[in-house]
């Protein structure tokens, strides 16, 4: 299936969805709209303006700056594995909190392991269409909004959804782990 794009000021929505491979739906992005197909969510994703950073995607989307969820990802020092904390734009991990919930101590996640276990590039780490299973936890003050907005795969996209699928969506428990 194609999808339309249409340009509106300060970021461009993209209607439809893409078959993997076809398009000009990146791989990762593709990822993301199969698992949201899935999850039976018809979540648009939307193409920011270069928005880099939390607050640059909130300006973009006309959000709040805590409706931005950032997926913070760090290297489990004993298993070795990636684990995903989903934090509201404006907040910050608690290593300690981070740990105690992991029941091992977290250490830098670099860009290999976490392309490596989800598939997408730092930057562009969606809660969802990770190429392996990954250990979730998500930030509450995100449930406080009707509406938030992550990563579609891309530095670039995202997409909005409402925060109670979050923990459907990739396993994530809700639990307090920032500062």
């Amino acid at each position: 299936m194609q999808y339309a794009t249409i340009a509106l000021p300060g970021f461009v929505v993209q209607f439809g969805a893409s078959k993997r491979g076809q398009g000009s739906m990146s791989k990762s992005m593709a990822r993301v709209r199969r698992a949201l197909d899935e999850a039976g969510l018809a979540a648009q994703i939307v193409e920011t303006a270069g928005a880099r950073t939390a607050q640059e995607a909130a300006d973009a989307v006309g959000c709040d700056l805590d409706q931005i969820v950032k997926s913070i990802i760090f290297r489990a020092e004993t298993s070795g594995d990636a684990v995903l904390f989903l934090t509201a734009g404006g907040n910050q991990v608690c290593p300690q909190k981070a740990s105690a919930l992991a029941g091992q101590p977290l250490g830098k996640a670099d860009a290999a392991l976490i392309r490596a276990q989800t598939g997408f590039a730092i930057g562009g780490v969606s809660p969802v269409g990770h190429l392996s299973p990954i250990r979730a936890w998500a930030d509450p003050r995100l449930m406080e909004f009707g509406q938030v907005w992550a990563a579609a795969g891309t530095p670039n996209h995202v997409f909005a959804l409402c925060p109670q699928d979050l923990p459907r969506l990739c396993g994530a428990v809700v639990a307090d782990f920032t500062k």
